[in-house]
């Protein structure tokens, strides 16, 4: 027999949600580099509206190369399917170290009601083996809820990709996009 309290939990995965993570370049030659659109492809999102609470896991080597962009625009064919598995490669195993850290996770502190819809969730959230407090503001977008999350990588112990002696790097803050239905949340 189901428990009770498990019957208002909703799970939601890539199939129904959207986890999506930007990053953007600085250095010398950034000029000729792209910032970048990539997306989980692996998680579980678990939100339960009676408590409420919501917690999460990703797959750290889920994380997929969705597109370059520039000043916030796709740039189409910027870069080949070989440039994109080696970005996915070296976000695994050098950037996350999804070896010695296989889920990225996030478990509510506390849910607050907003005006208009939305909600102030605070939490946890485990990157790397770090755990930080962090405050989301998600938003009603029509029939979904929303947020956007900016994560300081080096406060969770990451060093942003780096390369061509440091002439070429990604920007310490990153900006994660979640996107759920909000089908009576």
């Amino acid at each position: 027999m189901a428990d009770p309290a498990s019957l208002s939990r909703r799970s939601y995965g890539p199939d129904a949600a959207r986890c999506e993570v930007l990053t953007f370049r600085e250095g010398a030659l950034s000029a000729f580099a792209h910032d970048l659109l990539l997306r989980v492809t692996a998680f579980e999102l678990v939100v339960d509206p009676v408590v409420p609470s919501v917690a999460a896991r990703l797959d750290p080597t889920s994380l997929r190369v969705v597109g370059a962009m520039r000043d916030g625009r796709p740039l189409a064919g910027a870069l080949r399917a070989t440039d994109a598995r080696e970005i996915e490669e070296a976000i695994a195993a050098t950037v996350l170290r999804a070896r010695r850290f296989p889920d990225i996770r996030f478990v509510s502190t506390g849910v607050s009601r907003r005006d208009g819809g939305g909600y102030d969730v605070r939490g946890a959230l485990t990157l790397v083996g770090v755990t930080r407090p962090i405050e989301v503001a998600v938003s009603r977008d029509g029939e979904r809820l929303v947020a956007e999350v900016p994560l300081h990588q080096p406060a969770f112990g990451v060093r942003p990709y780096s390369a061509m002696l440091g002439t070429l790097r990604v920007k310490p803050d990153v900006l994660v996009r979640l996107s759920v239905p909000a089908d009576g949340l």
